[in-house]
């Protein structure tokens, strides 16, 4: 495969793993602000889930990584032109991505779940896990852009009061300070980041798990530009036998107290 020696972007970070010097090397985007998935420390490594399996997966086939920052909005145009070659960042295999690009198989699980105040009892949802429109009248929700979140609530509550944020972070900011009366995000991180922090008191998951394959896909992947069906062909057998050594179960179980990918996806 051709070698990729293209100097990263001045707003790229550099973390070289062990390969051999005739290793490819392979640019890795991802928002770099997304604990627990991917994330900057105090000192300033990237850590988490996302990083690891990247690690993992780089280490399989050989690969050098450079880990590329960019903004969640910007994440498949970056890729198509050219700014890095893979995307890992806890991206949802969806249709409608999969017109621009390719994925790998999955690695993770995705679901979407809101989150407001403890005890409103807003009856936001019927028994069958159905959204029940009248109900959110009057409520600002806060979600990411160009997430499948937002995507889900322009289908399925397309007249709610939608807030739209660059990232993650502050959508819990504004949840806390009243800016936004409920946010829709990934349960683990909600759990980890907010519900089990301080200043998550007082606010719990208000929604059923949502998990609408039309929006949120059959599980997260490693996005890649379409035409590379051999490099695709190495991603996919390297994540099945992080499934099946362990590893993905290792990675999950430093940040949450329960697997997050379905073992099945190791079969065949």
């Amino acid at each position: 495969m051709k070698r990729l020696t293209k100097l990263i972007a001045a707003t790229a970070v550099a973390f070289a793993i062990g390969a051999p010097a005739s290793s490819e090397n392979l640019r890795v985007g991802m928002e770099c602000t997304y604990a627990p998935f991917n994330y900057r420390t105090d000192s300033g490594e990237l850590e988490g889930y996302d990083v690891d399996v990247a690690k993992g997966v780089a280490e399989i086939i050989g690969a050098e990584l450079e880990f590329v920052c960019q903004q969640w909005d910007g994440m498949i145009p970056a890729l198509l032109a050219n700014k890095f070659d893979l995307i890992v960042a806890s991206m949802s295999i969806t249709n409608s991505r999969l017109e621009k690009i390719d994925f790998s198989s999955p690695y993770r699980d995705s679901v979407g779940r809101l989150v407001g105040k403890s005890g409103s009892e807003q009856n936001l949802f019927d028994p069958s896990g159905n959204p029940i429109p009248e109900n959110f009248a009057g409520l600002r929700i806060g979600l990411e852009r160009a997430s499948t979140y937002e995507s889900w609530f322009n289908a399925r509550l397309p007249d709610a009061d939608v807030v739209l944020y660059d990232g993650s972070e502050p959508l819990y900011l504004d949840l806390v300070n009243g800016r936004v009366d409920a946010i829709m995000t990934n349960p683990m991180k909600a759990h980890l980041r907010f519900l089990t922090k301080e200043e998550g008191s007082g606010f719990e998951f208000i929604s059923p798990a949502i998990s609408e394959v039309e929006f949120f896909g059959i599980g997260v992947g490693i996005g890649l530009r379409q035409g590379q069906p051999e490099l695709k062909a190495r991603l996919d057998a390297a994540i099945k036998q992080l499934i099946n050594d362990g590893k993905l179960t290792e990675y999950a179980l430093k940040y949450f107290p329960f697997p997050i990918h379905n073992e099945e996806w190791g079969d065949g």
